[in-house]
């Protein structure tokens, strides 16, 4: 059997110049409330969306701009790297557990292990 993934995460990156303003523009947009993670003061949850697809807000560091990524989750980040350079992804960082990429256009995404539980084993694609 064959690893699996699934695009799984919207992520608001946010320098902390830009960190209130649009949590609060993108909470108000979506009607949700940015619900603080209560393990790191630089992460909040929009929630969950259809098919599981989750909307996030993290406050970066200074100098990174204010951006979109979104995340692969996937049950074997190795094979799921391997298989994106072969679609033409390069890789830009090892995060430690977990790989930052580049697609061909040079968007910043990632590569993490399996964030959304239940929603990643009812949408996940599985790979030969």
């Amino acid at each position: 059997m064959g690893h699996r993934s699934r695009l799984s995460i919207l992520l608001l990156d946010l320098p902390p110049e830009h960190h209130a303003a649009g949590s609060a523009f993108w909470a108000g947009a979506t009607g949700r409330t940015a619900e603080p993670d209560a393990d790191d003061e630089k992460w909040a949850s929009l929630g969950s969306f259809a098919d599981g697809w989750h909307v996030e807000v993290q406050r970066t560091g200074e100098g990174t701009p204010p951006r979109w990524h979104v995340d692969v989750e996937t049950d074997d980040i190795p094979a799921e790297v391997a298989r994106l350079e072969a679609l033409g992804a390069t890789r830009h960082a090892d995060m430690g557990s977990f790989w930052q990429l580049l697609d061909p256009a040079g968007l910043v995404f990632c590569v993490v292990g399996v964030q959304t539980g239940d929603e990643f084993d009812r949408h996940a694609v599985t790979w030969p």
